[in-house]
C-alpha cells in the first residue's frame, strides 16, 4: 500500500507540488491569526467572591461572612477546593473548580448559591463576583500622573483627587470596552467625596443627631416625576428638580426648625472637598501616582489585548488635559516578544545548522534543498493545525519542535534514492531516463519507507504519555505534545508524498556514487573500529550495561524540579511591614525603599502597590507593598555580563539596610502563577492546619524556625495572623438599659461619625461623588474627644436632668444626649491581622523561595526535619504545598504511562520487524541513549525536572529510529544471502550516513536552544541538553553496541550457517 502511494505521488507529481503549496499559503494565512504567548495559562477555573464589611475586623468578617458563604457553596458540581481570607472589612472566598469547568457555569452555580446565602449575611454586605479574568490577566499596568510643573484649572498643581477623578472618569472608561478587557481596576490617588463634617457640640447643641443630618441631606437632594398632563393635544412631562448642583448649596439645606427658625447646615457642619477612606495607594520612583491594570477575559490571547490596551492608550491621551499623562509601566507584550524572539532565534538557527549538516553529508545540493524543503512545509501545517486547536505559540508549545526530528524520514528516503541512483546510473554507464528515474525512485523510496514511517511513529507514540499528564502540568505540557505531534504527522505526510515527487521531479543528470570526502574518511575510521569491536563484543555490551547502571545513579543524585523558572527581565518585590502600618506610614517607608532601590544603574523604574485595589481581586493590608522592578535592557548595564542573580543578591543587601521591612524577591509572573498554583506567592508552603488561632501561631513559629535552618531556604515567612492595632468600642448594656438605648443605636452614631455615612451623591455630568456625613479629622483621630461623642437617646425621654444627660438649648423639641464614654469603653488592643481558611478549616502558612538547590530535595530534607523537630497537638495537621506538588503528580503519573508509552515502542518495533529478538536490540537504545542525557544534565548541572523528561521521551524515539535504519539494512544483507559478519559491517558502514544525518540533524537542531541566554532559555535548556547529550551517546552506541549485539542474539543462525556451508 506504501509502494502504491508512492508510486501515485510521483505519477502525479506537479498536483502533489501544488497541494503542497496550497497548504504552505494556508499556513502563511494562519501566521497572522496564530495567538502569541509567553508560557500557557496554567490558571485552573476559580472563581473569587468578595464581600465587604466596612468596619469589621478579620474575627467578624469570618464568622459573619465568609464562614456562611464557604456553608452555602460545599456540594456544588465539580467543586475541587475552597480557600478564604478574612480581613479588615473584606472577606474573600476563592471557590476552584475542577479542570475542564466552563467558568460560566460555575459562575452561575456560585451565584445561584450565594442568592440562598444572603439571608444568613449582615444586612447591607453584598457578595460580588470577582472579574471572569485568568491569575495571570494582569497584562498591562499604566499611570495617570502630572508632569512637572504643571498647573490645573484652578490655578493649582494636579492632586491626587484630581488625577483618581480622570482615571475613573475619563481613562479607565475607554479601556474597560476593548475587546479581551474584563476589567480595568485602580489603586492609588484618593477617591473625590463631598464630606460633611458636623460639630458635636452644635449637633447637641441643636438637638439634632447624626442620622437625622443625613437624613436632612437625601430628603434636599433628589429629583421626583410627577407623571405629566395633556394641555391642547401635547403631553408634558411633570418634574420637580430639588437635586443639589455644587457642594455651596448643600450647605443651605433646612436640618431642622426650631421654635418656627429654620437651621441649615452650615451653621452645625462644613462642607468641605474630601477623599474616601483608601485601603490601598500606588507609588512610582519614590512619588504617589495613580496605577490602572487591565485585566485580561479568560481564552483571550494576552499578546493581542495588551497590544490593543498600549494602543488605546495612547489615544486616550488625547483626551486627557494638558500636563497630564498616562504611561504604561508594565506590558506582558515586552515579556512574549522576548521570549518569541528566543523561539525563533533557535528555529532559524537550528533550521540552517540542519541544512548545513544536509549538504555537507549529502554532497548534493538538490537533494539538500528538497530535504530542508520539507522544514517550512511542516511548520506552515503545523500553524494551521495550531490555529485550528487554539493552541498558542509560546515557550512550550514551541520549545520541542526539532527541525532535525521532522527532517528524519525525508533523510533516509532522499539519502537512500541518490544511493540507488548512483548504483544504477554506475550500471547502466548513462543518466537515466524519466521513466526509469521514476521507478528508481519509487522502489528506492519504498525500501526505506516502512522503517521512516515507523521510526516517525515511535516518535510520534513517545509523546503520547505527556497527554496523560493533567492539571497545572497538563496545562503546561500538553501543547508541546500537541505541536510536536502535528508536526510529525505533517512531515510524515510530506516524506510519503511530497519528497519521493520532487526527488523524481528535480534529481535529474548525472549523480555521483561515490561519498564525499567527508564521508568517505568518516567510513575509512569506522570500519576498523566496527570490527574491532564486533570482536569484543562482550566487552563493550559490558561496559555499555555498566554505563547504564551507572547512569541510573547518577540520575537520583540530579536533584529535582518542576519546570526551571522562566528569567522574565524583571523582579518582584514583596515587602511586609509590621502588621497595623498605617497607609501614610507605609507610603513613607515605601517612599524611602523605592529611592535605595533606584540607585542601582541597572534600574530602569519602580513601581508599587501597596494594599487592596478598588476591586480587590488581591487583598493586601496596607503594611504589605508588591514592588515591580523594572530593568533596563542588559546592553545599558554598567556590566552587561552580571547575572541577574546577582543583581537580586546586591539588591537584598541593599534593601536590608532599610529598617521595618521584610522582603520576598520572585518575578511578576512567577508570583501569580506560584499563587494560582498554592495560594501563595512562594515556591514551596507549608500548611498548619488547626482551630486555635494562638496554637496555630505557636506551630507556625516553629515550623518557619525549622525551615530557615535547611540548606537553599530564602525568604522564609509566616503569614502576618495577628499584631493588628485595634481600638473597640465596647457599649455597657447595664448603663443601655438605664437610658433606654439599645446597642444599634450606638453602633449607628460610631458608624457614621467615624467610618462615615452615605447620605446621597452630588452628580456633575456623568460623573457622581458620594456626601459623606463623618466627623472632622480632628476628632475622628483623639480618643478623648470621642469620649465626649454626643449618643441621641430615644424621642420622648425626659431625663435631663439626671446624671450625664445633655439637654439640647433648642427648646422642647430638642433631643437629649448621652457622652459614648458613659455608655462604653474605649480600649486599645492588638487582634488578628488575618484569617486563613481552606476546605473549612483554619490554617496559617509559612513560606520559602529556594535559591541555589533543587526543589525536590530541599522539599524532601524540610519534611524529614518538620517531623522531627515540631510536634503537632490532637486536631492539627500539616500539609505541604507549591510547585513541587505538580512535580510529584506528574512523576506519579509518568511512572505508569511512560512504561506503557515503551510497550507501545516495543510492539511497534515488533511488527516492523516480525522478531523479538531483532525488536529488542533496536529497544536496546532508548537505555544506551538515556546515559548520555544524564550525564549532560550532570556536567551542566541542571536538576531533572519535566522538561527534561520531555527530553528524555524525544530521546527515545530519536534512538529506535537510528536502530531501525541500521538493522532494517542488515537483515535486507542477510535476506540476499550475504554471511553474518558480513552483513552487519557492510549494514553498518552502508547505513552510516543516514545514522549520522539523521543524529546530527537532531541534535543540532537543539543546539541553538541548549546555548541561547535570552528569555525564556532556561525552561528550554534542560530539553536540549537532554537530546543532544542523548544522542551522542545514542549513536556511538547505535554504531558500535548495536552490531555487537546483533551479532551476539544471532550466533546461533551463524553456526547454522556454518553447518550448511559445510
Amino acid at each position: 500500500m506504501l509502494e502504491r502511494i508512492i508510486r501515485y505521488a510521483i505519477a502525479q507529481r506537479w498536483l502533489v507540488l501544488v497541494l503542497a503549496l496550497a497548504l504552505a499559503g494556508l499556513g502563511i494565512w494562519n501566521y497572522a491569526r496564530l495567538p502569541i504567548d509567553a508560557t500557557p495559562d496554567i490558571t485552573n477555573v476559580q472563581v473569587q467572591i468578595n464581600t465587604e464589611a466596612p468596619g469589621y475586623s478579620p474575627l467578624e468578617a469570618e464568622q459573619r461572612l465568609t464562614f456562611p458563604i464557604e456553608t452555602a457553596l460545599a456540594g456544588l458540581a465539580r467543586l475541587d477546593y475552597t480557600r478564604s481570607i478574612s480581613r479588615y472589612g473584606l472577606s474573600q472566598v476563592t471557590v476552584v473548580f475542577e479542570d475542564g469547568t466552563d467558568i460560566y457555569f460555575a459562575r452561575q452555580q456560585v451565584a445561584e448559591r450565594l442568592q440562598q446565602a444572603k439571608s444568613q449575611l449582615p444586612p447591607g454586605s453584598e457578595p460580588v463576583l470577582g472579574p471572569v479574568a485568568t491569575g495571570l490577566g494582569e497584562i498591562f499596568m499604566y499611570t495617570v500622573e502630572s508632569l512637572p510643573g504643571a498647573i490645573g484649572p484652578d490655578g493649582k498643581p494636579w492632586s491626587p483627587t484630581d488625577l483618581r477623578t480622570l482615571q475613573d472618569w475619563v481613562v479607565r472608561p475607554q479601556l474597560r470596552h476593548l475587546e479581551g478587557v474584563t476589567e480595568v481596576n485602580t489603586v492609588g490617588g484618593h477617591v473625590r467625596q463631598i464630606h460633611v463634617t458636623p460639630d458635636p457640640t452644635r449637633l447637641a447643641a441643636y438637638g439634632v443627631g447624626l442620622r437625622d443630618l443625613m437624613e436632612a441631606i437625601a430628603r434636599s437632594n433628589a429629583n421626583a416625576g410627577a407623571g405629566y398632563i395633556e394641555r391642547s393635544g401635547e403631553q408634558y412631562l411633570i418634574r420637580v428638580p430639588g437635586q443639589v448642583g455644587a457642594p455651596e448649596e448643600l450647605r443651605d439645606i433646612v436640618v431642622a426648625q426650631r421654635d418656627g427658625v429654620p437651621i441649615r447646615l452650615r451653621e452645625m457642619a462644613e462642607v468641605v472637598e474630601g477623599s474616601e477612606l483608601r485601603t490601598g495607594a500606588a507609588t512610582e520612583n519614590g512619588r504617589e501616582i495613580v496605577l490602572g491594570t487591565v485585566f485580561m477575559l479568560v481564552g483571550e490571547n494576552s499578546r493581542a489585548v495588551a497590544r490593543r490596551a498600549a494602543t488605546r492608550l495612547q489615544e486616550v491621551n488625547a483626551s486627557l488635559p494638558d500636563g497630564v499623562v498616562a504611561t504604561p509601566v508594565y506590558d506582558r507584550t515586552a515579556l512574549v516578544d522576548r521570549t518569541i524572539a528566543t523561539v525563533r532565534t533557535n528555529l532559524l538557527e537550528g533550521a540552517l545548522l540542519v541544512i548545513a549538516v544536509l549538504f555537507a553529508l549529502l554532497g548534493n545540493l538538490r537533494a539538500a534543498l528538497i530535504t530542508a524543503a520539507v522544514i517550512p512545509l511542516t511548520m506552515l501545517m503545523t500553524i494551521t493545525g495550531m490555529v485550528q486547536n487554539r493552541v498558542s505559540a509560546n515557550l512550550m508549545s514551541l520549545g520541542a519542535l526539532d527541525f532535525g526530528l521532522i527532517v528524519d524520514g525525508a533523510v533516509i528516503i532522499v539519502e537512500n534514492c541518490l544511493r540507488r541512483f548512483g548504483e544504477t546510473q554506475h550500471r547502466l554507464g548513462r543518466v537515466l531516463t524519466r521513466e526509469e528515474r521514476f521507478e528508481v525512485a519509487a522502489s528506492a523510496s519504498a525500501e526505506v519507507m516502512k522503517p521512516s514511517l515507523f521510526g516517525v511513529l515511535i516518535i510520534t507514540a513517545v509523546y503520547l504519555p505527556i497527554f496523560a499528564l493533567t492539571g497545572v502540568e497538563g496545562k503546561m505540557f500538553h501543547p508541546m505534545a500537541f505541536t510536536v505531534v502535528i508536526a510529525l504527522t505533517a512531515a510524515m505526510l510530506l516524506s510519503l508524498t511530497f519528497v519521493p515527487a520532487a526527488v523524481a521531479l528535480f534529481m535529474t543528470g548525472p549523480v555521483k556514487e561515490s561519498d564525499n570526502r567527508l564521508m568517505a574518511r568518516i567510513k575509512a575510521w569506522y570500519r576498523p573500529v566496527l570490527e574491532r569491536a564486533l570482536t569484543h563484543r562482550v566487552a563493550i555490551l559490558s561496559a555499555a550495561v555498566l554505563l547504564v547502571a551507572a547512569s541510573g545513579l547518577l540520575a537520583t543524585r540530579l536533584g529535582s524540579e518542576f519546570v526551571p523558572s522562566l528569567d522574565e527581565g524583571d523582579i518582584a518585590l514583596h515587602a511586609l511591614r509590621i502588621p497595623g502600618t498605617g497607609l501614610e506610614q507605609a507610603i513613607g517607608m515605601q517612599t524611602s525603599l523605592e529611592a535605595r532601590i533606584k540607585e542601582f544603574p541597572e534600574v530602569d523604574k519602580v513601581v508599587a502597590k501597596i494594599g487592596t485595589a478598588e476591586v480587590a481581586t488581591d487583598p493586601m493590608p496596607p503594611s504589605v507593598a508588591d514592588t515591580f522592578i523594572m530593568l533596563k535592557d542588559r546592553s545599558e548595564w554598567p556590566d552587561p555580563r552580571k547575572t541577574k542573580l546577582e543583581l537580586v543578591r546586591e539588591l537584598e543587601v541593599a534593601v536590608k539596610e532599610i529598617p521595618g521591612n521584610n522582603y520576598e524577591f520572585t518575578q511578576p509572573v512567577q508570583m501569580r502563577m506560584n499563587e494560582l498554583i498554592a495560594g501563595v506567592r512562594a515556591d514551596v508552603a507549608v500548611k498548619v492546619y488547626g482551630d486555635d488561632l494562638e496554637q496555630l501561631m505557636a506551630l507556625g513559629d516553629a515550623v518557619e524556625s525549622v525551615a530557615s535552618q535547611v540548606a537553599g531556604a530564602a525568604d522564609v515567612k509566616l503569614e502576618q495572623v495577628t499584631g493588628l492595632p485595634l481600638l473597640t468600642i465596647t457599649p455597657n448594656r447595664a448603663a443601655l438599659a438605664r437610658y433606654g438605648l439599645n446597642l444599634q443605636d450606638v453602633q449607628d452614631t460610631v458608624s457614621i461619625a467615624l467610618g462615615g455615612g452615605n447620605a446621597g451623591q452630588l452628580f456633575e455630568g456623568d460623573r457622581r461623588f458620594d456626601i459623606v456625613v463623618r466627623l472632622p479629622e480632628a476628632i475622628r483621630t483623639d480618643i478623648d474627644q470621642l469620649h465626649e461623642l454626643p449618643v441621641p437617646l430615644p424621642g420622648g425621654m425626659t431625663q435631663a436632668a439626671s446624671e450625664g444627660l445633655r439637654p439640647g438649648n433648642a427648646g422642647a423639641a430638642a433631643a437629649t444626649f448621652v457622652p459614648l464614654g458613659e455608655i462604653a469603653t474605649l480600649e486599645i488592643a492588638l487582634g488578628p491581622n488575618q484569617i486563613s481558611r481552606e476546605n473549612g478549616k483554619r490554617r496559617v502558612v509559612v513560606t520559602a523561595n529556594v535559591r541555589g538547590r533543587d526543589l525536590g530535595g530541599f522539599v524532601e530534607d524540610l519534611r524529614a526535619q518538620v517531623s522531627d523537630s515540631v510536634e503537632l497537638p490532637e486536631g492539627y495537621w500539616i500539609e505541604y504545598g507549591g510547585t513541587f506538588e505538580q512535580l510529584i503528580s506528574a512523576s506519579k503519573r509518568l511512572q505508569v504511562v511512560v512504561p506503557v508509552a515503551l510497550l507501545i515502542i516495543f510492539g511497534l518495533l515488533l511488527m516492523v520487524f516480525g522478531s523479538g529478538r531483532d525488536a529488542l536490540i533496536v529497544f536496546s537504545g532508548v537505555p544506551l541513549a538515556l546515559t548520555g542525557g544524564v550525564l549532560a544534565l550532570w556536567l551542566r548541572g541542571i536538576p531533572l525536572s519535566i522538561s527534561a523528561g520531555v527530553g528524555f521521551i524525544a530521546l527515545s524515539g530519536v534512538a529506535v529510529l537510528n536502530g531501525i535504519v541500521m538493522i532494517a539494512f542488515i537483515r535486507k544483507l542477510r535476506e540476499q544471502g550475504d554471511p553474518l559478519d558480513e552483513s552487519i559491517i557492510d549494514g553498518a558502514v552502508g547505513r552510516l550516513r543516514p545514522v549520522l544525518m539523521t543524529a546530527l540533524v537532531a541534535s543540532l537542531g537543539f543546539v541553538p536552544m541548549a546555548l541561547n541566554v535570552g528569555a525564556g532559555a532556561e525552561v528550554q535548556r534542560p530539553l536540549a541538553t537532554v537530546v543532544i547529550g542523548g544522542i551522542v551517546s545514542s549513536t556511538l552506541l547505535t554504531l558500535l553496541v548495536l552490531p555487537a549485539l546483533y551479532r551476539m542474539l544471532h550466533r546461533d543462525q551463524d553456526v547454522a550457517e556454518l553447518v550448511t556451508s559445510r
